[in-house]
């Protein structure tokens, strides 16, 4: 049988619960902790390996380096700094922060020999999505974003709790920016396949618009009363790097490169995705009515702002980076 070995850079909230998900589902059988605090992953080492003899699973849970992901397969990204949306509810606001984070080790992982699939969590997600890829170099269908898989996860929520049926029982997803200004298609909401009216539930008048603002919301609920999202996202990142370490051409909305897909190109964005061991098999196009590709497009435009700022970023850096001024970890 295969080894299957997966990495994580930043163990903070994010990665240390991703770590967690990925031990309790038996997902790898070895991950390697990675973060500028060496006493932080050595505590979180202890506290998995203290769990993990109550799991059916055998993990090999240990710090690491950059020097150790040559042969990793999955590498999750998950560094920022939370504190910084205090006070805001845009997640752009991670931007400068992640930016710098990942010029400070984009190399490293290139320099060790590392070819496997990255996922990355860090916001703005679509744009840090696409800084990982380019700064490494690795081919664009081997990076790919949670984007919004978790947005689509809390507007099947909404639905669900609305009518009644299971989740698993409904087909819904949230598309474009993993930020506020993401959308949910109503063109692709069924029940097993039956749409709302054939489900019999029409007379129930979902409130779309309603629905659609409680998923964009829902993660800023969570981080009301925590000041962090945890669970939600580490099951999320976990799934996806099953999906890909078992290869089962699994379809969710992720940040997926586009290359001309619903007449978008040269950046990353939340859409269906065939994910597999390559990392994106390939990027499913909805047959979306042109009300809601008008909608994603200007969802589109806003992660092109954002592109945009980070640009400016990547111009500062390299400034300060050839005189040596500044030097940034995760």
């Amino acid at each position: 049988m295969k080894h299957r070995k997966a990495a994580i850079i930043g163990v903070g909230h994010v990665g240390a619960h991703t770590a967690s998900a990925l031990c309790t589902l038996g997902v790898v059988d070895e991950l390697i902790l990675i973060d500028q605090n060496e006493q932080k992953v050595i505590s979180e080492t202890q506290d998995l390996n203290d769990a993990l003899l109550y799991t059916p699973w055998s993990v090999n849970v240990h710090p690491g380096t950059f020097e150790d992901l040559g042969d990793v397969d999955v590498l999750i990204n998950s560094a920022g700094d939370i504190e910084l949306l205090r006070g805001s509810e845009e997640r752009s606001k991670e931007l400068e922060f992640t930016m710098k984070a990942v010029h400070s080790y984009a190399s490293k992982i290139k320099d060790s020999g590392f070819h496997g699939v990255v996922i990355n969590i860090s916001n703005p997600c679509d744009v840090i999505t696409r800084e990982l890829q380019k700064e490494t170099g690795l081919p664009a269908n081997q990076v790919f974003g949670t984007g919004t898989a978790l947005d689509s996860s809390r507007l099947i929520g909404a639905i669900s709790k609305r009518t009644g049926i299971a989740k698993t029982s409904i087909t819904a997803m949230m598309l474009g920016e993993h930020g506020n200004r993401q959308f949910a298609p109503r063109s692709v909401l069924s029940f097993h396949g039956a749409p709302l009216d054939a489900a019999r539930l029409k007379d129930m008048n979902l409130d779309w618009k309603e629905l659609e603002k409680e998923a964009i919301k829902g993660g800023w609920v969570t981080f009301a009363g925590k000041f962090c999202t945890e669970y939600g996202i580490a099951a999320t990142a976990a799934r996806l790097a099953q999906a890909v370490l078992r290869d089962e051409h699994l379809i969710l909305p992720v940040s997926a490169p586009l290359n001309g897909e619903y007449g978008e190109s040269g950046l990353y964005a939340g859409v269906p995705a065939v994910i597999g061991a390559n990392g994106i098999e390939r990027v499913v196009e909805l047959p979306l009515t042109p009300d809601e590709l008008e909608e994603f497009h200007e969802c589109v435009s806003a992660i092109r702002e954002n592109v945009e700022r980070a640009e400016n970023i990547r111009k500062d850096i390299e400034l300060h980076s050839e005189h040596g001024y500044v030097k940034y970890f995760v």
